[in-house]
This record gives structure tokens, C-alpha cells and sequence, in this order.
């Protein structure tokens, strides 16, 4: 597949092969929907916790006898029943985490990979190089490329002045192509790679 190379101002300046193992039509599409849900369940970080009876701090005391009132019999204050007492099947700290295995996650990407690549949503720049890490440079490349929503930004290495330049514009998430994952794919409007990080993602998918 050949895909056209832009500079930082917009203009084209050639093309580029990027050849990489498709996925059949009709396939993967389980895997990507497995992959990243694994991926969303892996964020959430578990730390939900209530107490239960025995967890409440209070007196052990009966709050009043057993009889002879004419209420109702209570033996505790921690009771699910009162205000202030324990929950019951309250939340615990625990892991979310799914298991995807390596060959479905190589799936996964290369099957989202390849339906952002035929709908025209990647985007390839020749170099990406700020002399000064202002975010009103970054701004201007975005216009230049008239992306319009959000944007994931992938580098060959990376790039402080890069990341320092685009951290104030939050439509906008850098990555490299060592690191670049399946929901980050299908998450952005447009991808933009540059040459090198394209590159770099080739020899990873022939590999992998």
C-alpha cells in the first residue's frame, strides 16, 4: 500500500510503502472488540471498598433489650438496617485485568490498523522536528494538516519538545510505535505517523 508523505506545512513530498499482514474481510473484528475491552478493564483501578459489619467501628453493645419494649429486637448497631452500619456484598478492592493472549492482540491491530488505512484516516509526515517547545508551532502543523477532532500522534523515538509543545491541546495524544496499541487506533479521529515511526511499526507487525 502506498501512502503519500506530507510535510510539517501540509505539502506532499512522495509516497511510502507500507506493507504489513492484512487481515481477511469478516475477520478479527472479535478480537479488536476483545482486545480493547481488556484494555478499558486494565484502567480501572479496583480500589472500590465499603465496610461490612464486622469492619464498622462502634460499641458491641445491645442497643436495647430484647423484650419488653414493644420494637423491634436489635442486637446491633453495625446492622445493615441502621444508619451508619455495614453494607452488605459491599464493593472490594480487587483487579479487573482480562487475559488476551499475544496472537490475538497481533490480530487485533493489524485488523484496526488496516480499516483505518482503507477508510483514509492516517496520515503521514516526512519529520516532525520543533526547535522550541511551543504549543502555537504544534497548532500550526495541526491546521496545515486540517485535522479537525482528535488526533494521535505517533513517533519513530520520542520527543520531548514534542510532548512538551502538545500537552496544553487535549484533542490531542502522543505515542510511539513500540507502544502503540489497538484501542489507540480505534479511539482518534486521525493517526499521524511519521516516516520513521511508520517505519518502525512495519518491522514490529512482520515480527510480532
Amino acid at each position: 500500500m502506498k501512502l503519500t508523505v506530507k510535510d510539517i506545512k501540509g505539502n506532499a513530498q512522495g509516497e511510502v510503502d507500507f506493507d504489513f499482514p492484512e487481515v481477511e474481510s469478516g475477520k478479527g473484528n472479535q478480537a479488536v472488540h476483545d482486545v480493547v475491552v481488556a484494555y478499558q478493564a486494565a484502567q480501572r483501578s479496583g480500589t472500590a471498598c465499603t465496610k461490612n459489619v464486622g469492619d464498622v467501628n462502634g460499641t458491641n453493645k445491645k442497643p436495647w433489650r430484647q423484650k419488653g419494649t414493644g420494637r423491634a429486637r436489635a442486637g446491633s448497631f453495625a446492622s445493615p438496617l441502621w444508619r451508619g452500619g455495614g453494607v452488605v456484598f459491599g464493593p472490594k478492592p480487587r483487579s479487573y485485568r482480562k487475559t488476551v493472549t499475544k496472537s490475538t492482540r497481533y490480530l487485533a491491530l493489524r485488523k484496526a490498523l488496516g480499516e483505518r488505512l482503507k477508510a483514509g484516516d492516517v496520515i503521514v509526515i516526512d519529520d516532525f522536528k520543533l526547535e522550541t517547545p511551543k504549543t502555537k508551532g504544534f497548532l500550526s502543523f495541526l491546521l496545515a494538516l486540517e485535522i479537525d477532532g482528535t488526533a494521535l500522534l505517533v513517533s519513530g523515538e520520542p520527543n520531548k519538545n514534542l510532548s512538551l509543545a502538545s500537552r496544553n491541546v487535549p484533542l490531542v495524544q502522543l505515542t510511539t510505535a513500540t507502544d502503540l496499541n489497538t484501542y489507540e487506533v480505534v479511539r482518534y479521529d486521525k493517526l499521524i505517523f511519521t516516516r520513521t515511526a511508520l517505519e518502525k511499526l512495519q518491522e514490529r507487525l512482520k515480527n510480532d
